[in-house]
């Protein structure tokens, strides 16, 4: 009887085009930083987690392009995230989670620092906590004698253009933590940080609320994807 002719051993499977692609961009990373990085392959590194086994550069471009910047793209609502095709829970996860990171590691910066003499640190903490969010926030940085940060806290969140602010709820506050003076902060998420007329009469309002309590308001300041603005500085208060 004949021998069976031998069995044909299969061909060996390509790996995906994008498994090398990953590795040189994890190299590229290392090498040089997050700093020499666009945008969207900053993205494509975090996406990579979540999903392992697609070419995630599609997806990362789409990200930039829906929503403008890497900052844009971690600061959105989850809602709007998963409106993006390919975008899942997982996903959304990790960027809120690189999102909590950044503020955290920003106000590690300015916590036990005199904060009228690190204006830098104050500004861009600032910015990474709330320039690019979407709807408008009112926040409250309260202070001790020492100019040191006491509490940072969100006082209100609003539409995408007004933002209910309450002087005797950021008066009555102040008291409770002790603080002798407090600096504001809000976003425009027009981008436009320019300071509207409300915004003008409203910081003036608490100006007038805290000067009898002997509680100083030293600047308010406002965000957009544009840059900030200090109303100090604009000579407003």
């Amino acid at each position: 009887m004949a021998a069976p002719p031998p069995t044909a051993l299969p061909a060996s499977k390509e790996p995906p085009h994008y498994h090398g692609h990953r590795d040189r961009l994890r190299e590229k990373f290392a090498a040089a930083g997050g700093e020499a990085l666009p945008d969207y392959e900053l993205l494509e590194l975090v996406l990579f987690r979540a999903i392992p086994r697609r070419d995630v550069k599609p997806l990362a471009k789409a990200l930039v392009r829906r929503f403008g910047s890497f900052a844009e793209v971690v600061s959105a609502e989850p809602a709007r995230l998963m409106e993006v095709e390919g975008i899942g829970a997982g996903v959304v996860s990790d960027l809120k989670l690189i999102e909590a990171a950044g503020r955290r590691l920003a106000r590690g910066a300015i916590r036990e620092r005199e904060l009228l003499t690190s204006w830098a640190a104050l500004s861009e903490y600032l910015r990474a906590t709330m320039a690019f969010a979407p709807r408008e926030e009112f926040r409250v940085l309260f202070l001790d004698k020492r100019n040191h940060l006491i509490a940072d806290e969100v006082q209100g969140r609003g539409t995408v253009d007004h933002t209910p602010v309450y002087p005797r709820e950021v008066a009555r506050r102040a008291l409770e933590l002790s603080a002798t003076a407090i600096i504001l902060a809000h976003n425009h998420p027009s981008g436009d940080p320019a300071p509207s007329t409300a915004d003008i009469a409203m910081t003036r309002e608490i100006v007038a609320v805290l000067a009898p309590l002997r509680i100083v308001v030293h600047d308010h300041v406002i965000l957009g994807r544009n840059g900030h603005a200090s109303l100090k500085g604009l000579k407003l208060i």
